[in-house]
């Protein structure tokens, strides 16, 4: 209900006529300003016709020797999911089978759907699971599908809106943590209940496996498949965003909770071994072990609180486990150092688990793509700010083999003028916060150079160095330099690093940032006139709190899909799951904190704002487009102009068609432009 206190909560509705019309009359003033650029249309063509080049590489998944892979078009707005041979994926032929038309599924369904995963059942992997985004909202429904038949599956498992948790257990059995009833869930609007249900059965039918706390965030189960040994089931409750507590599912599905500490993740499970992450130090059977340390344990030690545990990894200060994958034989880990990529694999030999070199490169940013199902390949992609994103292939089974390049991205721009470097500021504290510039060579160093600087800030989330492949041509060949911070509160360096800007301490990652945009123009790259920052979600709060704070440095800000108020964040939606993360305001002391930089109530009528892009999306379920709304009705109260956009589909992710992913980027750009370039 609208706190009395809060003129403004009455936009926090969802299905409300005043709010429609309200958000209506702001998007029109913003469209007229940005869609009647005559940059506009034909930015928005160009971008558009990148996203459709069909020379971008196909990430696939591979299933009993087919390559599947998901693709938008023209003449499929919506999808469509397809198979091809990796004979003929080498050749770059155009040899593509459509198994599933999202396009034609949502029109059975009635549903404005669009596409957010599809499961193949590992041990029958032309049976799926496909799990369809209301409106590009987090709540979705889920169909089993026939890829073989290409027809939903007569009478087989289907589930109602909501954001569950479905997931196989074997062909003819799934796991189900419901979320369509508010009964079923967290205050947070997350699963609670683990349930199992069995071909033939109805829900009713289905056989209960335990129930979580409401006041815990969320819960997941699934099935980890061995190579040599006995599946396991798991229960993952996630009692609150970073404190977790795992259950092992025995055969009679009763369940036991595993000795882990609360801040531990379960990584992976090969050779009856579980492979575990740490965020706090953890003793184990007198071993004490740091955090950011990967482990390995023995699964039926661990289930009868014994044995010791062998320490895989331990990364330096300036490093961090960024991923974890496991083939039929290996643990491959994606290691963060100095915040660039490199691969490290190990091996299990009679003495335990030891390290192995891997061929590939050791910058840039690598990201695993696939695992095929008992096999020791992996499949991977690679790039670097300015240099294109290669698909490789690795058979890890092959200590000398060199990667298999299966695919190369062309490159979107001539990157010879430019170069990207890794530059630091110091914070107030004196920490050295590192950030990435990519700029022309010959930049001239005198503040006149137009400047995006773009964060996050959080969750321990990296900002890494991917190809620029829009910014590129549509911002630094206009003149642009484009950084990124890497600042305390993501996960560049580990927990300590996310630690640092966790709660109370959160105005750390903004001061950091702050200090960052310092950096930029004290080294004359760029100056109060020519710099803009952007950032969305938690980096949406994170350019909130520099524009309330320190509006004179900058010119521009894109606050996209954001949080901005703090003191009622955890009201709204999916907020309570994030009380973690940043303070619960309904303590005395977290409220105090959060009051102290909430962007929303930091607002005053005697400071000068710079005219600020405000995003959001009206399927939002996660984040409330009632921050962004809220933030734009206050400034335009103090007599401050602010944009507002917001769309009726895409939700937090951008989860839409490709014309409006185009659309969005060309008014952003657009608006970077007017501020920044004219």
């Amino acid at each position: 209900m609208p706190h009395t206190h809060d003129p403004h909560a009455w936009l926090e509705g969802l299905d409300d006529p005043a709010v429609t019309a309200w958000v209506t009359r702001q998007n029109a003033a913003t469209r007229a300003r940005l869609d009647a650029d005559p940059r506009f249309a034909p930015l928005s063509a160009e971008v558009l016709a990148t996203l459709r080049d069909t020379r971008q590489i196909p990430f696939f998944s591979e299933h009993e020797g087919w390559l599947y892979n998901f693709h938008q078009d023209e003449a499929h707005p919506r999808g469509i999911y397809r198979k091809t041979t990796l004979a003929a994926y080498r050749e770059g032929l155009n040899d593509w089978q459509i198994v599933l038309d999202v396009d034609a599924l949502a029109d059975t369904l009635e549903l404005d759907a669009y596409l957010d995963s599809v499961a193949h059942c590992t041990l029958r992997p032309q049976r799926v699971l496909v799990t369809l985004s209301i409106g590009g909202a987090d709540a979705s429904v889920t169909v089993e599908y026939d890829l073989t038949e290409q027809s939903l599956v007569n009478g087989g498992f289907h589930f109602p809106e909501g954001k569950n948790h479905i997931g196989w257990r074997d062909p003819d059995s799934v796991f189900v943590c419901p979320a369509w009833d508010e009964r079923q869930t967290t205050r947070a609007g997350y699963p609670r209940e683990v349930w199992l249900l069995e071909r033939g059965q109805s829900m009713a039918e289905a056989t209960p496996i335990y129930q979580a706390d409401e006041d815990a965030m969320m819960v997941a189960a699934w099935r980890f498949l061995d190579g040599d040994a006995a599946p396991v089931d798991m229960i993952e409750v996630s009692d609150s965003f970073y404190a977790k507590t795992y259950y092992l599912i025995d055969a009679e599905l009763e369940v036991s909770a595993l000795p882990l500490p609360p801040r531990a993740d379960v990584e992976a499970y090969l050779h009856g071994d579980l492979v575990v992450s740490l965020a706090d130090d953890w003793t184990w059977q007198g071993d004490t072990f740091a955090a950011g340390t990967l482990l390995v344990l023995k699964l039926a030690d661990l289930a009868e609180g014994r044995g010791r545990a062998q320490c895989l990894l331990v990364p330096s200060e300036r490093q961090a486990v960024e991923a974890v994958e496991s083939t039929l034989n290996y643990i491959v880990v994606n290691l963060l150092d100095n915040v660039q990529s490199r691969l490290v694999a190990f091996e299990r030999g009679a003495d335990g688990w030891r390290e192995r070199p891997v061929n590939a490169p050791h910058h840039g940013v690598i990201e695993f793509t696939d695992q095929p199902w008992a096999t020791d390949l992996l499949c991977y992609s690679h790039s670097d700010f300015l240099e294109p994103a290669g698909l490789y292939r690795l058979d890890l089974a092959d200590p000398a083999g060199q990667p298999d390049v299966l695919r190369r991205q062309p490159a979107a721009f001539d990157a010879s003028p430019y170069l990207a470097e890794q530059w630091h500021a110091r914070a107030p504290d004196g920490t050295e916060v590192p950030y990435f510039v990519v700029r022309r060579r010959d930049a001239p160093l005198d503040g006149s150079m137009p400047t995006l600087l773009y964060g996050y800030g959080g969750f321990e989330v990296p900002m890494l160095p991917h190809y620029v492949d829009n910014f590129g041509p549509q911002w630094l060949e206009k003149g642009g330099a484009f950084a990124v911070a890497c600042i305390r509160g993501g996960g560049e360096f580990g927990p300590a690093w996310h630690q640092a800007a966790q709660g109370a301490n959160r105005q750390v990652g903004f001061d950091d940032f702050i200090a960052i945009a310092e950096d930029l123009i004290a080294r004359g790259l760029s100056s109060p006139a020519k710099l803009a920052i952007e950032g969305g979600s938690n980096g949406g709060l994170l350019v909130g709190a520099a524009l309330t704070q320190r509006p004179e440095l900058f010119k521009a800000v894109v606050c996209e899909v954001p949080l901005l108020d703090m003191l009622r964040y955890t009201e709204l939606l999916a907020g309570a799951s994030w009380i973690d993360e940043y303070g619960d305001p309904s303590d005395p002391a977290e409220r105090a904190a959060l009051a102290a930089y909430s962007p929303y109530h930091r607002l005053s009528a005697n400071v000068a704002y710079p005219l600020t892009l405000f995003t959001t999306s009206a399927r939002d379920d996660r984040v409330h487009p009632g921050h962004a709304r809220k933030m734009v009705a206050r400034m335009n109260e103090l007599g401050h102009a602010a944009l507002l956009l917001e769309t009726n589909a895409g939700g937090h992710t951008g989860n839409a068609g490709q014309e409006q992913t185009a659309e969005e980027l060309a008014r952003v750009l657009v608006y970077l432009y007017q501020q920044l370039m004219d």
